[in-house]
């Protein structure tokens, strides 16, 4: 399945069973020097799937990594790839800020193709 077609199906929907849907948090922080931190970020994901009814099942961690290319952050290769092969556990992606994913410079980089 496409990944742009798996994303598209995320979230809740009325033919899932009730009870907290399981979401993936995603971090990324390119230096030490930067203010939120992966585990700052985590801890206000963590509120925000509380106070929305999901469950952090997994999280993809990518420190001290650039945002500007996807090479080397690995953990971000790993998440696209369970999503894409159908075998993620997960039906939402958490994320910080949209920075979070990547500091692009053509903003349909970005995007999910």
């Amino acid at each position: 399945m496409p990944i742009d077609k798996a994303i598209k199906s995320f979230g809740k929907s009325s033919n899932q069973p009730e009870g907290p849907s399981p979401a993936a948090a995603y971090v990324r922080m390119s230096t030490d020097l930067q203010k939120y931190s992966t585990e700052n970020q985590l801890e206000t994901i963590r509120r925000y799937a509380a106070q929305r009814d999901y469950t952090i099942v997994r999280t993809f961690e990518d420190s001290g990594r650039s945002g500007l290319t996807i090479s080397n952050r690995d953990g971000l290769q790993s998440l696209m790839q369970e999503v894409e092969s159908g075998t993620a556990n997960f039906q939402a992606i958490l994320v910080y800020d949209v920075s979070r994913w990547g500091r692009f410079q053509d903003a349909d980089e970005g995007a999910v193709s």
